[in-house]
């Protein structure tokens, strides 16, 4: 991806970061599903002020990984994704599910560079 900008991410208890894309594949108010080197897969997004977010794309109600295709949105000026399936919320910046407080995913490090 040499000449071109990346979005990168940092893994939980790693230290590098992890390219993921070239910054022109995410689009505003669209995430992308990427697999991680461990299987487990981060749903990527893009706002629409460009600011970048990433989280695990499995979705903790039902299982499926399925976070990156929801809808992005805001709640009291906090980003937030509604799960495609369940319509669940979850907080773009902490992974805290905005309809149920014991529930959340994993958020990631995101860097454009």
């Amino acid at each position: 991806m040499s000449g071109s900008t990346s979005v990168s991410i940092q893994l939980r208890h790693e230290e590098d970061w992890l390219e993921i894309c070239d910054r022109r594949q995410l689009v505003p108010g669209r995430g992308l599903a990427a697999l991680l080197p461990d299987g487990r897969q981060a749903a990527l997004f893009l706002d629409r002020e460009g600011r970048a977010y990433a989280i695990d794309n499995r979705d903790p109600f039902t299982g499926a990984a399925v976070l990156s295709r929801g809808l992005l949105g805001t709640e009291r000026g906090r980003p937030f994704v509604a799960s495609p399936l369940l319509k669940q919320r979850f907080d773009l910046e902490t992974g805290r599910c905005l309809d149920d407080e014991e529930v959340s995913v994993a958020v990631h490090p995101v860097r454009v560079a």
